[in-house]
């Protein structure tokens, strides 16, 4: 498909990866209600523009089960308490999106009935299709797994056109463009770059999920205002990394 024009979307369903520290605002720990909030509205406004939006939070905002298990901890006894920070997480987007109107489901690959759905692919499908949506919480239910993993294997398992990962920068760079000016951003990059050159994008696991279904991913800056509008409709925003040569 070609670049998409103003006020069109190139695609249909996409996958949102959210890191949990991008709910954190300045705060150092928890969700910063104005931060949650903006990000709800810039998925309001894509979903009103017929977008079916899936999404997956991390929940390093919370506790991050790699930490706790440098300390001693079993690392799968962590990675389980981690899951339940995303579920927190989740909880917290779905609010906020119901407060702009929008219709949200939690689904999660930990049994919660009492505060959510279990994830069940084609009740997802069906909510996606009808304009409701939907985060994915709790990872892929199993430790040793990121979220970023779990992001890939959701968006490939709900026939997402794309994924979507938010960030703090605007792409990918060459080194950390915070403590090197000089780094270069890419606009384009495949997978094998991606692996070749211990990119910091994904888990090495997502990439290649990504890369096996061809599944393009488009990597942005959250904090820009209506950039994720602009990914939807296909503009060249952040840096694109998809199957080819690298442009």
């Amino acid at each position: 498909m070609g670049d998409g024009e103003p006020g069109q979307t190139r695609y249909q369903r996409v996958l949102l990866k959210l890191s949990g520290e991008a709910l954190m605002g300045d705060r150092s720990f928890g969700v910063d209600p104005a931060v949650i909030q903006r990000i709800a509205a810039e998925i309001q406004e894509v979903a009103a523009a017929g977008v079916e939006v899936g999404l997956v939070i991390g929940g390093g905002n919370i506790f991050r089960g790699v930490s706790l298990a440098a300390s001693g901890m079993h690392r799968a006894t962590a990675d389980k308490m981690g899951m339940m920070a995303t579920v927190m997480n989740a909880l917290s987007m779905q609010d906020a999106l119901e407060q702009q109107g929008l219709k949200a489901r939690v689904m999660s690959a930990l049994q919660m009935h009492e505060v959510c759905e279990d994830y069940i692919r084609r009740r997802a499908i069906r909510h996606l299709e009808k304009g409701r949506v939907v985060i994915f919480a709790a990872g892929t239910g199993n430790p040793f797994f990121t979220t970023d993993s779990a992001a890939s294997l959701r968006a490939i398992e709900i026939d997402a056109d794309i994924v979507i990962k938010a960030t703090k920068v605007d792409g990918v760079y060459s080194d950390d463009p915070v403590s090197n000016p000089a780094a270069e951003r890419y606009s384009r990059l495949t997978y094998d770059d991606v692996l070749a050159r211990r990119l910091n994008v994904m888990d090495a696991t997502a990439i290649v999920l990504c890369r096996d279904h061809n599944l393009p991913l488009r990597v942005f800056n959250i904090n820009k205002p209506g950039a994720l509008m602009r990914v939807v409709q296909g503009e060249d925003e952040g840096t694109l990394v998809e199957r080819g040569e690298a442009a």
